[in-house]
């Protein structure tokens, strides 16, 4: 089973996504923060990290360039409200392995986060 970090600012969006996806994953940690989330990942070796776009404390961009010079391996796909092409494409140029609209998640998330494993 691949192990999930996921890291949004909202406890129910959190709640959500831990119900959605404890069956297919292992879930090693909720984070509310980005700022935690680079220690987080070298602390729990997660395969994937689900990175919102929008934290209270700074951005999922910011956030994947610093696990990237932090040389964590994770595939990171994002979680936005976001749906226009340049936030995908700044997913894309940090080297995000998906981009999920949360208005789609029912029918994006599970799919994205296995093509990304």
């Amino acid at each position: 089973m691949k192990r999930l970090l996921c890291v949004d600012d909202s406890p129910d969006m959190l709640s959500t996504l831990l119900d959605l996806l404890q069956s297919d994953f292992e879930i090693v940690g909720a984070l509310s923060s980005g700022s935690t989330a680079v220690d987080a990942a070298t602390s729990y070796k997660p395969d994937i990290i689900l990175l919102d776009v929008d934290l209270g404390d700074t951005t999922g961009f910011l956030v994947a360039q610093k696990l990237r010079s932090a040389g964590c391996p994770a595939r990171i796909v994002f979680l936005s409200v976001h749906e226009s092409i340049d936030f995908i494409q700044a997913a894309e140029d940090v080297g995000a392995a998906g981009y999920v609209f949360k208005s789609q998640i029912d029918r994006d998330l599970m799919k994205t986060l296995h093509a990304a494993s």
